[in-house]
């Protein structure tokens, strides 16, 4: 086997650059710097007139000859000024830097290709620090029609590896070590999904002669990023349905039965009854569970993990539902202990604010089995934590707890409990088949009968007096309000002064007694915090001023409107989420944006998308493209999805289609025994041993 060669063996690099490359990039072999890709390109296949110019055209080239080259001014002043000419017109070239390099090079009146933006400077066009390049050295440059762009940064443009410095270093390395290139995917494998070989997808994502190869060779190694990772999760699903068996649900008994026909507050959705038969199936199936669901704000997700949990019950196992905050904990615990009031179900409440002396009861009885449903924080995972029989496992808001976290639930028992993870944050298909891929997925799409979709209006600060006005008339109707300011950090003085000079602007136009508002801030203590939110719950505040806190806050159905101020400073998901915290009664709720009237693009993209729709699914897939993956799912710093050239945003067809080849393939030969697969193995092997499993990353 041809060893691979250290970076700094490769011509055009030697030992400072590669330590660099190493600390910065992670480039540590030649084929890291393959892997290295362009961001851009530069189309240099066309040839341009002066004459075809104007101000909004992109990056140009131009053949013509240069003439009238002056130096003029002093230290910071000194510039260069030259006149390029075609036969259709002339234009300026100014130089502010290199000015003695450029001076020497540039010789009159000879033909050279120019590239570069036109600018405009006083009314006329003109070139500044364009790339000039006599014809005749042009021409060698055969089939450069598409000019690589590498992305560097300050300090290795200094050694010389900027993005021209990275082109010639990967020419170099090209001619050098392209015998270095492994095929990854078998011949047959290649012809059946239409890829080109892989040294023809390095060399032509590097170096395209042509927009078709540029995009064959795009396809070729999107493709393979995905595909590899797919195999990955579908490996790892297929390992778990197959070695871990799970505790069998064989019947529907009493529990389930008494409570759908005597206690169920509502009629079931389509989608409800569909997602509760989802799960009774798995859990009958004799393999543990592993589900995600998906669902809106509101949906009834905890209606389906409540009736799952009863079958549970039927079954003579325990429960455990656990949520990532206490405020969510404690809303969880009060509305089942509610609806489950008159089933001698015994059912208990674990955080970590839990008095020891509580503690002392709540232990000996969970062991036992007397309590039936625990419902807590992350202190369900202690050690000290012990079932008498744990066989079911509700994790709500599944995205802040880690797997290693998780993972401790399943020793609760001698065989791991079924899970179910709920996510009230709708996620694109795409993440959700390369996050969760490993997961069975259900989704409820559909609101409980009687609730009436939240319009959403976009204010501006000038309409201030308007939305009072609107306040005012709610609260007339007996309705109550949120305001809702950002608080990026808990730490930010600034966010702070916000929210208390909006609390006091708010007591000022809504004084008491008439009207009486609650404040809801990260700096209040635990206690008081809760004494204000049920202040509001009870409805003896009619307004509460908050900060994000409230996004998992408690369920007010009397409130109708949802106030966000400073929205354009809030993601569009986090939009959704405040918006959700209304329109839970009957009556028509409201969520209004306010913000300043100077907005980027992405902020008027997402006012615009939360005043038209109220989908979260479409929601989530708009703030995909805006934000990226990472910063959606809060992985931007682990590796996660340091994807590096496949983008999960853009290239959900190509997902789609390489999970679909992986699938195929794991059908065909499942431990990638056969001959014919022995490279594609090879590589297999070798991806995962240089990335995260993705398999467990759920």
């Amino acid at each position: 086997m041809t060893e691979i060669t250290p970076i700094e063996y490769v011509k055009g690099i030697g030992p400072q650059r590669a330590e660099r490359l190493k600390k910065e990039l992670g480039i540590f072999t030649v084929l890291d710097l393959f892997e290295y890709y362009p961001f851009r390109y530069e189309d240099r296949s066309r040839f341009y007139k002066i004459n075809e110019l104007n101000a909004e055209s992109e990056k140009v080239q131009l053949i013509g000859e240069v003439h009238n080259l002056k130096v003029t001014g002093n230290g910071r002043q000194k510039r260069m000024t030259a006149v390029f000419r075609d036969e259709t017109s002339a234009i300026s070239l100014v130089w502010f830097k290199g000015i003695d390099y450029f001076k020497k090079n540039i010789t009159p009146g000879i033909k050279y290709v120019l590239f570069g933006k036109p600018s405009h400077y006083k009314g006329t066009l003109n070139f500044v620090h364009p790339e000039l390049e006599p014809v005749s050295e042009a021409k060698l440059k055969k089939g450069a029609q598409f000019q690589p762009v590498y992305n560097s940064g300050e300090y290795l443009a200094k050694l010389g590896l900027n993005s021209k410095g990275f082109e010639k270093a990967i020419r170099n390395a090209f001619i050098e070590k392209h015998r270095e290139i492994k095929e990854t995917l078998p011949d047959y494998f290649r012809k059946k999904y239409q890829l080109i070989n892989r040294k023809q997808a390095l060399i032509n994502i590097h170096f395209p002669e042509s927009l078709d190869q540029l995009q064959q060779a795009r396809f070729r190694l999107k493709f393979e990023e995905f595909f590899f990772i797919q195999l990955q999760i579908l490996k790892s699903k297929h390992f778990k349905k197959e070695a871990s068996a799970g505790y069998v649900f064989e019947k529907v008994g009493e529990h389930f039965n008494n409570f759908y026909n005597n206690k169920l507050p509502f009629e079931l959705t389509g989608s409800q009854k569909r997602v509760v038969k989802e799960i009774r199936k798995d859990t009958a199936s004799g393999k543990q569970m592993n589900r995600l669901l998906q669902g809106d704000v509101g949906s009834g997700k905890t209606m389906v993990a409540l009736l799952c949990m009863l079958i549970a019950l039927d079954n003579d196992f325990q429960c455990a539902l656990i949520a990532p905050t206490e405020i969510l904990a404690t809303q969880h615990y009060q509305t089942l202990a509610e609806q489950l009031e008159g089933t001698g179900i015994k059912i208990d409440l674990l955080t970590g604010s839990v008095k020891a002396s509580k503690r002392k009861i709540l232990h000996p009885e969970l062991e036992s089995g007397e309590i039936k449903i625990l419902i807590g924080t992350h202190a369900l995972l202690e050690d000290k934590v012990k079932f008498k029989n744990l066989g079911f496992v509700v994790i709500d808001e599944q995205h802040r707890f880690g797997v290693a976290q998780r993972s401790k639930m399943w020793k609760k028992n001698t065989r791991p409990p079924h899970v179910l993870v709920m996510s009230a944050t709708p996620i694109p298909r795409t993440l959700a088949m390369t996050l969760y891929g490993d997961l069975d997925v259900s989704v409820i799409d559909e609101l409980p009968p009687g609730r009436k979709p939240i319009e959403t209006i976009h204010k501006y600060d000038r309409d201030r007096l308007n939305v009072q006005g609107f306040m005012k008339r709610e609260i007339a109707k007996g309705r109550q309000i949120y305001v809702v300011y950002p608080l990026i950090e808990e730490s930010e003085n600034m966010d702070y002064k916000d929210l208390m000079d909006g609390y006091e602007s708010i007591t000022r136009d809504f004084p008491p007694p008439q009207y009486r508002t609650s404040i809801v801030h990260g700096k209040m203590k635990p206690e008081d915090k809760e004494y204000e939110m049920q202040q509001f719950a009870a409805g003896k505040t009619q307004i509460m001023v908050a900060t994000t806190v409230i996004e998992v806050g408690v369920n007010v159905p009397n409130a109708s409107v949802m106030i966000i101020e400073s929205a354009e400073r809030f993601g569009l998901s986090q939009l959704h989420q405040l918006r959700g915290r209304v329109g839970r009664g009957a009556e028509q709720s409201y969520c209004i944006l306010i913000t300043g009237f100077k907005l980027s693009a992405d902020g008027r993209t997402r006012m615009e998308t939360m005043v038209r729709t109220n989908d979260g699914f479409e929601i989530a897939e708009v703030d995909l493209n805006l934000r990226g993956p990472g910063d959606l799912m809060g992985t931007r710093q682990s590796g996660i999805l340091d994807l590096k050239i496949a983008d999960l945003a853009k290239d959900n067809k190509i997902l789609q289609y390489a999970r679909n080849a992986a699938s195929e393939l794991l059908k065909a030969d499942p431990d990638l025994a056969h001959e014919l697969n022995k490279p594609l193995k090879r590589a297999f092997l070798q991806f995962q041993k240089d990335r995260p499993d993705w398999g467990k990353i759920s």
